[in-house]
C-alpha cells in the first residue's frame, strides 16, 4: 500500500493499526488492547502489556543469530579512535553495568542521571537501565551546573553515571567539576556516581560517592531483563520552556518501542543490518530515538560519532563515515550542513556516495538553499520532517519506506500515521488551506509520545492542552496547503532554535536579570546563516550605573556562559535605554526579530511609545543588523 491507503486505514482503525504494528515488537504479556482513555485527555497505550526495553533493543538479536554483527561503530576524530561493539559484545557490556547498578541498590522506578559525551558508554548506560527497568535521564554533557543541579532536583536520581570529561577540537571539557558542583547546588543528593575515565583526563573521585566505571563492575552478577508494564517510563528527557524551567517529558515504555520500530522501515526504510547514522548528540531527543534506540530495535548498526561537521578534520568529514561504514540512512541538522557548505560551497570536498538511499533533515526549519545545495552535491533526495522532543518521533515526514512522495522544498511533507494534524485560529476552529494558525493535533497522540510531564500533570495540561480542548497544542505556527503538506513557519512562543537545539529566551532573560548593573533586559533569537537562530540580549541599566557598557555586555555574556552554558551560543548584548512595550507591559519582541532581520514590520497598534522602537533600529545597527 501507498502512503494514502496506510494513512486512511490508521484514521479508520487507529486500535487496529497500533496492535499490528506492535507484531514486531517481542512482549512478556501481549497487549490486549492499544489505546487506555481510561483518564481522558491523559491518554496512554498498551497498558495491559509486558515488556522489556533492553531485551528488544539488544538481547533478541543475539537470540536471532546476529549477535557478530556490529550494533555500535564508535568514530571519534577527536581521539582519533575507532571502535565496533557486537551484539553480542553489547549484551555481555549492557548486562553486566545493568548488574553493578542492580548491586548497588538501583532498582525498577529509580532515576539515573546520565551526563556523558558521545561514547558507546553513554547508550550502555542507557540500555542498563532499561534493562532493569530504572528510569534515565541524560543531560546533555557540559551542561552547566545550575541546569544540572535543577535536572538532578526535580527527578532525585539514585545515581548518576558521568565520565570524567568531554574533548571538542581545541579544548578538553571538564565534566566532573561541573558535575560536583551541581550536586553541591542541589537539594537532593545521589546514593553514589560511577565515573567513567578518559585518557584525555582522569578525575579525581569523592571517596565515599564516587567510583570509577570499570571497578564498579568488577566481579558483578550480571543482570537480567526485568519486565515492566507498557506505560512504565522508559526515560525522561528535560526540553526548555518559556518560563526558563526544564519540562520533564516522559517517554513511556511500549509505545516508544512500537512507534520507534514502525518508524525505521516506513520512514527511514532501514532494517536488521543495515547502517544508520543520526548525527546528533545523546543530550537530545534525536539522539535517544535515532542514535541509540531506533536504529538497535530495529536491528540496525548505529553509528556513535564523536567530532563535528566541519574542523575534524574538515568539511569532508560526514561523507568519511558514510562511505567508511556503508551508511544507508542519514539524518542530520540543517545547521550542519549550513557549516559544511560554507566551508566547501562548491561541493568539491563531496564524493561519490553510492551506499547512501537519503539524507533526512529535522531539529530547525530547513531552508531551501540548504537543501538545494544538499541534493544537488550528494545526489540523493534530502527529506525534510518534523518532531519535537515532546513527541520522540515524527509528526510530517516523506515516509521513504513506504512511498517517496515529491518533494516541496520548505514543507516537512505529511502528517505520519498516528498524529491527525489541524491548524487552528486563535478561538480553536480550523482554518482552511493556504491559511496561517496555531498547528496543533487532535487527542490521543500516538503511541510512545509524552503521556504527561514528570511530576508535572498539571503543567502538562497548561501547557500542552488546556488552550484547544481537544487538541495537543504544539507551540508551532504554520500552514498546510491544498495537498496536505504541511509548513512549519514559527514558534508561538519566545522558544529560540540554535543549531537545531530548543533553548528559552526566558531562561537567558532570568540569568541576565541576575546582574547587579542591570535594571530590566529581552532576548530574541535573530536569523544566523550558520545556525538558524542566535540569541540577541538588551540590557536597560540601573540608574547610576557608571561602568563602560562593553564592560557590563562581557560580563553578562559570560554569565550566561557559566549559567546556562556554551549551548546556548550567547555572544551578543547591546544597552539601550528602555524597551519596546504594549500598554499592558509586553515587550514587543516579535517586532524587534523583524526589525533584526531587516524584515517588513508594521507599528504595532498597542505600542506605548513609538519612538523606542528607532532607538532599537539604532542599537541593532550598531551590531551589525537591521539593515533593510
Amino acid at each position: 500500500m501507498g502512503y494514502a491507503q496506510i494513512y486512511k486505514s490508521w484514521a479508520e482503525d487507529p486500535e487496529g493499526f497500533w496492535l499490528s504494528a506492535a507484531g514486531g515488537i517481542d512482549w512478556v504479556t501481549k497487549p490486549g488492547r492499544a489505546l487506555d482513555d481510561s483518564r481522558a485527555p491523559l491518554y496512554e497505550w498498551f497498558t495491559d502489556a509486558r515488556v522489556n526495553t533492553c531485551w528488544n533493543a539488544v538481547d533478541r538479536h543475539v537470540i536471532a543469530g546476529r549477535g557478530k554483527q556490529p550494533a555500535i561503530i564508535h568514530d571519534s576524530p577527536v581521539t582519533g579512535t575507532k571502535h565496533v561493539i557486537t551484539y553480542a559484545e553489547l549484551q555481555d557490556r549492557v548486562a553486566r553495568l545493568a548488574g553493578a547498578l542492580r548491586a548497588k541498590g538501583v532498582d525498577k522506578g529509580d532515576r539515573v542521571i546520565i551526563y556523558m559525551p558521545m561514547v558507546p558508554e553513554a547508550l550502555e548506560a542507557m540500555l542498563a537501565c532499561g534493562r532493569i527497568g530504572a528510569i534515565h535521564s541524560v543531560v546533555f554533557g557540559g551542561f552547566a551546573a545550575a541546569e544540572l543541579a535543577v535536572r538532578i532536583d526535580d527527578c532525585t536520581p539514585k545515581a548518576i553515571i558521568a565520565a570524567s570529561c568531554g574533548i571538542e577540537p581545541a579544548r578538553v571539557v571538564h565534566y566532573k567539576p561541573l558535575l560536583d558542583a551541581a550536586i553541591d547546588q542541589a537539594t537532593h543528593k545521589p546514593d553514589f556516581c560511577v565515573i567513567f575515565q578518559r585518557e584525555q583526563e582522569v578525575a579525581r573521585l569523592t571517596p565515599g560517592r564516587d567510583v570509577a566505571w570499570h571497578e564498579f563492575q568488577y566481579g558483578v552478577t550480571p543482570a537480567e531483563c526485568v519486565p515492566v508494564e507498557g506505560n512504565h517510563p522508559a526515560y525522561i528527557l528535560y526540553t526548555s520552556g518559556t518560563t526558563g524551567a526544564p519540562k520533564g517529558v516522559v517517554r513511556p515504555t511500549a509505545g516508544h518501542l512500537v512507534a520507534l520500530n514502525w518508524t525505521m522501515r516506513a520512514i527511514y526504510n532501514v532494517g536488521a543490518g543495515d547502517v544508520f547514522w543520526a548525527a546528533s548528540d545523546v543530550g537530545w531527543v534525536v539522539g535517544h530515538s535515532y542514535i541509540c534506540y531506533a536504529p538497535l530495535i530495529a536491528g540496525c548498526t548505529t553509528v556513535v560519532y564523536e567530532g563535528k561537521p566541519v574542523g575534524t578534520p574538515d568539511a569532508a568529514a560526514f561523507w568519511r563515515v558514510i562511505n567508511e561504514y556503508g551508511v544507508k540512512s542519514f539524518f542530520t541538522a540543517p545547521t550542519a550542513l549550513r557549516a559544511i557548505k560554507r566551508e566547501d560551497p562548491e561541493g568539491k570536498l563531496v564524493p561519490p556516495l553510492p551506499s547512501l538511499q537519503a539524507l533526512f533533515l529535522a531539529g530547525e526549519r530547513a531552508d531551501p538553499d540548504t537543501i538545494e545545495w544538499a541534493a544537488r552535491h550528494l545526489g540523493v533526495p534530502v527529506i525534510d520532517h518534523w518532531w519535537q522532543t515532546e513527541t520522540g518521533y515524527a509528526i510530517a515526514a516523506n515516509p521513504f519506506g513506504i512511498e517517496h512522495l515529491p518533494v516541496k522544498i520548505g514543507s516537512p511533507s505529511v502528517a505520519m500515521p498516528g498524529y491527525d494534524v489541524q491548524v487552528l485560529d486563535e478561538g480553536g476552529h480550523p482554518v482552511s488551506a493556504g491559511t496561517l494558525g496555531a498547528i496543533a493535533i487532535k487527542l490521543p497522540l500516538p503511541p510512545g509520545t509524552l503521556p504527561t510531564l514528570w511530576n508535572a500533570e498539571e503543567r502538562f495540561l497548561k501547557s500542552y492542552l488546556n488552550h484547544f480542548p481537544g487538541y495537543y497544542e504544539t507551540g508551532d505556527a504554520g500552514y498546510v496547503d491544498a495537498e496536505g503538506y504541511l509548513y512549519i513557519m514559527a514558534r508561538t512562543d519566545d522558544v529560540i532554535n540554535v543549531a537545531g537545539h530548543r533553548l528559552s529566551t526566558g531562561a537567558m532573560e532570568e540569568v541576565l536579570a541576575s546582574h547587579k548593573d542591570v535594571a530590566e533586559c529581552a532576548v530574541i533569537g535573530v536569523a544566523d546563516e550558520l545556525k538558524g537562530q542566535s540569541p540577541l540580549g538588551f540590557l536597560c541599566l540601573n540608574k547610576g550605573a557608571t561602568r563602560p557598557h562593553d564592560e557590563v555586555v562581557k560580563e553578562c555574556v559570560q554569565l550566561v556562559r557559566d549559567k546556562i552554558g556554551p549551548v546556548a551560543d550567547f555572544k551578543r548584548a547591546v544597552v539601550v535605554e528602555r524597551l519596546p512595550k504594549t500598554r499592558s507591559g509586553k515587550i514587543l519582541r516579535a517586532t524587534m526579530v523583524k526589525i533584526a532581520d531587516s524584515q517588513p514590520w508594521k507599528m504595532p497598534a498597542t505600542i506605548d511609545d513609538p519612538a523606542i522602537l528607532d532607538e532599537i533600529a539604532e542599537a541593532l545597527r550598531s551590531l551589525g543588523l537591521a539593515r533593510g
